[in-house]
């Protein structure tokens, strides 16, 4: 997956840091609003070895009112310019507004993550003229309405089904497959119980040919096995991980960057050291 002009997801697995320029995502909102500090966390994910960072201006957590376009724009704009002027390294910008997608695009982000799988009217076509990667997520319902009765007759079934409609959706509109990453969307209109299944079957997914992204770094889906508040998630958000890249995943969205880097090399160094001969 080329991303800004970095080969990502290919030899090793990608490692996405979360900076929310927002005042109420769940985990870190209010903490770097404005773009002295959204540059200096982004510094700091660079340092610990991000390999592509994730802008996002409107809360996606469960119950999460949404802001205007104007509103989005006025924070991640800023942060991005910000940011891409001081250092070099991949952005993406986190939004299903096609307006936001398109400003962010024309300010440097080299992704399009979009929880809305391009489905907003002129989302597909915005993504399809800026020539940058995109990732579509699947989720059901809205954030005020997902986590209320998530229901499936089979939810790894049903969002493979979903994706593979987007991406052929995607490619009938000039986006190329080589320029496609997927999202289970783990806490999107999902139960604990289905969390489960999709991780634990998560590499049914990789049948679809396009690299597979997971978000559960801090995930509510910790609280409610563990008990744990957010700021307590990081041994459990390290577990997730490492099951998602076992099962295929290509892309980790993290907030712990340093400690998410460390537990994927030190996986992928055992992993793919050679057999001995007998």
């Amino acid at each position: 997956m080329l991303i800004s002009g970095r080969e990502l997801g290919a030899d090793r697995t990608a490692i996405m840091g979360v900076l929310n320029v927002t005042p109420d995502s769940f985990s870190d909102g209010g903490f770097f609003a404005a773009p002295d500090q959204a540059l200096a966390q982004a510094e700091k994910m660079q340092r610990d070895g991000a390999d592509i960072i994730d802008v996002g201006g409107e809360s996606t957590r469960p119950g999460a009112e949404p802001v205007s376009v104007q509103e989005e724009l006025d924070r991640v704009l800023p942060a991005i310019e910000r940011i891409t002027r001081h250092i070099d390294i991949p952005l993406s910008i986190d939004s299903w507004k096609p307006q936001v997608m398109r400003a962010a695009v024309e300010a440097g982000a080299g992704l399009i993550n979009d929880v809305n799988a391009l489905q907003a009217p002129g989302a597909i076509e915005v993504a399809s003229e800026s020539g940058v990667a995109v990732c579509l997520m699947h989720k059901q319902g809205d954030p005020q309405t997902m986590q209320k009765n998530p229901s499936y007759d089979n939810v790894i079934a049903e969002v493979k089904a979903f994706l593979s409609g987007r991406i052929q959706t995607c490619i009938q509109a000039g986006i190329g497959p080589e320029r496609i990453i997927i999202d289970p969307g783990f806490g999107f209109g999902k139960t604990l119980e289905h969390n489960y299944i999709l991780l634990k079957n998560m590499a049914q997914l990789t049948d679809l040919g396009a690299p597979v992204l997971a978000g559960l770094s801090r995930k509510s889906m910790i609280q409610k096995e563990l008990g744990l508040p957010v700021d307590e998630r990081l041994s459990a958000s390290l577990s997730l991980a490492l099951i998602a890249v076992a099962n295929g995943a290509r892309f980790l969205r993290v907030h712990d960057v340093k400690e998410t880097v460390e537990a994927v090399r030190m996986y992928e160094a055992v992993m793919n050291v050679e057999q001995e001969k007998p």
